[in-house]
């Protein structure tokens, strides 16, 4: 994937929730400008911007279009880590009544919704079989 760009309704709010979080998996800031910045990691960047042509105030994540987005974690610990510290950044827990396995038994992961109903998914990196 070469990049991904969420318009999102409130920059300063998805700052504080996406730019901790990919920060913490290992993005760097790459891109800033009044209304986005981008976070880069690999020749990956992910962007995310309140642009004055959003054609909608709200994201809604169960309509058509993007449902989340899904990235990886090296192991539970470090799942555990960011799940318990995502409520100060604005980020809350999905299915956690689940937890960690609202994707299943063999399926280790976090879902995640910021305020403006966003969601990601943490999964955890399973050992390859030698």
């Amino acid at each position: 994937m070469h990049h991904v760009e969420l318009w999102v309704p409130d920059l300063p709010r998805a700052l504080r929730s996406f730019g901790w979080l990919l920060g913490e998996l290992g993005y760097a800031q790459y891109q800033d400008w009044q209304d986005g910045r981008s976070w880069r990691k690999a020749a990956t960047y992910i962007v995310v911007e309140a642009s004055p042509a959003r054609s909608a105030a709200t994201h809604d994540r169960k309509r058509p279009g993007l449902n989340h987005l899904a990235f990886h974690v090296k192991d539970r610990a470090d799942l555990d880590r960011l799940v318990a510290q995502a409520p100060a950044h604005g980020w809350s827990l999905l299915f956690a009544d689940q937890h960690p396995h609202a994707g299943g038994a063999q399926h280790e992961a976090g879902y995640l919704e910021d305020e403006d109903g966003f969601e990601v998914e943490l999964v955890v990196i399973q050992p390859t079989a030698p």
